[in-house]
């Protein structure tokens, strides 16, 4: 059982539903603004951050990651590191993911900051808070959900909730999920969402994993190691539904994406 944590420093401990709702009808109308979910995020997810914190305390090797504090999206941007997986592996899948979309750890980073004085500061939560946002992309290249389309960012909404709960995933993934229930005439959008939520709920804690060593491992492997079923509802949706509902949030782009970027639903 994870520690009982006492609440980052100033913070209220009440949620603020009139931020969340005017960034989730701003979200809602613009799946490429982020900064929208950062704001929901921060507006929502009350006491998540110390209970993830507390849980990676009490894992195997939380200790020794939380002593060491290492800054992902530091390791992330750094492409001579990138380049240098094998293939095959977690790593190189990011690598191939960084190269499709056009995404960016720093981009991510940039975002985050917009309206947040406290995303930066030298406090473990901070930390840990960070740590979350850089691993998304991660998360997106091990679960097999696009980044680049709203049924695989409402997925991962989903699969982040079941993982490291925050009722602002939750608002966020159903509030996609019920759109799209009205956009696509039907529920099978919806269906993959909650099977999201399914497979992060059968999936190991992939927040306390050692992500500098997990790129190096062959990405079949982890993804059996983590638990990481296969995502049948997704992929059936994807191929019935086509680009345009699977995306019916976003743009489509014929380029690759500028930011901002991933995380939208």
């Amino acid at each position: 059982m994870a520690a009982k944590l006492p609440p980052f420093p100033g913070s209220t401990g009440r949620r603020d539903w009139n931020t969340a709702l005017d960034a989730i009808k701003k979200l809602l109308n613009n799946g490429d603004d982020t900064v929208q979910v950062f704001r929901i995020m921060r507006a929502l997810n009350v006491g998540s951050t110390e209970w993830g914190y507390a849980k990676l305390l009490g894992t195997e090797e939380g200790g020794r990651i939380a002593r060491e504090q290492a800054e992902l999206a530091e390791r992330f941007s750094d492409r001579t590191w990138v380049d240098g997986f094998a293939p095959g592996t977690v790593g190189a899948a990011y690598r191939d993911f960084l190269d499709s979309t056009g995404y960016s750890a720093d981009g991510l980073v940039a975002v985050s900051r917009e309206g947040n004085a406290n995303v930066e500061i030298d406090h473990p939560y901070a930390w840990f808070g960070r740590r979350t946002r850089d691993i998304h992309d991660i998360w997106h290249v091990l679960t097999g959900y696009k980044a680049d389309e709203s049924l695989g960012e409402a997925a991962l909404v989903a699969f982040s909730y079941a993982q490291v709960g925050g009722a602002g995933w939750a608002f966020i993934g159903s509030a996609a999920a019920l759109k799209s229930v009205r956009i696509t005439k039907g529920t099978l959008f919806a269906r993959a969402v909650i099977e999201g939520y399914q497979r992060g709920k059968a999936a190991k804690w992939l927040a306390g994993e050692d992500y500098i060593k997990l790129m190096d491992e062959p990405l079949g492997a982890a993804r059996k190691r983590l638990g990481l079923t296969e995502p049948v509802l997704y992929r059936r949706a994807q191929e019935e539904l086509g680009d345009e509902m699977a995306s019916y949030l976003s743009q489509r782009r014929e380029e690759p994406a500028q930011e901002p970027q991933a995380l939208a639903a």
